[in-house]
């Protein structure tokens, strides 16, 4: 007969399964029931345009357009007043210090304000305001769209050959950049000119494991089985919010979004 303990291990690794499955049956069905066919691109008047450095409104590109930048960050905030600043200086000092070192190296960030209730745009225009409205961007939602339609709004909205997505909350080291530009080179011969390179995290789980409780371990590893199983079975962090992409892969990935809330 087992021991005590290792029962327990055992159960509470069925329980942690259990719920995360439960967990993505409910989001399966409510992704479901709030998924439309194939939505268009919808934005309200107010969001056609940004402002300049000075104020001014300027008609916002499409990813149609031509590139004009090597390279698009957008940033999808929702009252994010407090971090956003942290994520951008970083991220700035090091776009400014690689052009810097290499002229030709063109960039721009594209802060989206998910409908904040906070002073996100504020805070983001700030930026605008120091670096210029060709460097740095600020799209305002009119109303909450979830993560997804945010991201969707900065990609459709950008000038880059490649498009990064980045968390507000600086989960990750911006100068990590280059591991997902090698990434994506070590992909080469690209497909139609789509290629996609995942950042991931996995490498620092023991150190989050030892911040979490017992019970969101087992509820983390009872999801991360569940998606290898039943969604990508090649990439160890699905949930890094660290993704960069060609400008097709981006074109042809959230063109085919159903669900804005979800990403």
């Amino acid at each position: 007969m087992a021991s005590l303990p290792l029962q327990l291990v055992v159960l509470g690794a069925v329980l942690g399964v259990a719920l995360a499955a439960a967990a993505l049956i409910l989001i399966s069905f409510v992704a479901f029931v709030t998924a439309t066919e194939m939505p268009p691109l919808h934005r309200h008047e107010e969001e056609k345009f940004f402002l300049n450095a000075r104020g001014q409104k300027e008609t916002l590109p499409t990813i149609r357009d031509s590139p004009t930048k090597q390279l698009s960050i957008v940033v999808p905030s929702y009252n994010e007043e407090k971090r956003l600043p942290i994520m951008m200086d970083e991220a700035l000092g090091y776009l400014e210090e690689r052009q810097k070192q290499d002229p030709t190296f063109t960039y721009e960030v594209i802060v989206v304000d998910d409908g904040s209730k906070d002073q996100t745009s504020k805070v983001a225009f700030k930026y605008c305001q120091k670096y210029g409205s060709d460097k740095i961007r600020v799209i305002t939602l009119v109303k909450n769209r979830g993560k997804g339609g945010a991201i969707k709004m900065g990609i459709f909205s950008s000038r880059g050959e490649k498009i990064l997505m980045a968390d507000a909350d600086g989960a990750t080291k911006f100068p990590d950049v280059e591991k997902l530009e090698k990434g994506l080179n070590d992909l080469q011969p690209w497909p139609d000119q789509m290629a996609i390179a995942c950042g991931s995290r996995a490498h620092l789980q023991t150190e989050s494991i030892a911040q979490r409780s017992y019970f969101r371990t087992l509820l983390m590893y009872g999801f991360h089985f569940l998606v290898w199983f039943l969604c990508v079975k090649g990439i160890r962090d699905t949930q890094c919010g660290f993704k960069l992409l060609t400008r097709e892969a981006a074109l042809r990935t959230f063109s085919s979004l159903h669900i804005e809330r979800w990403n």
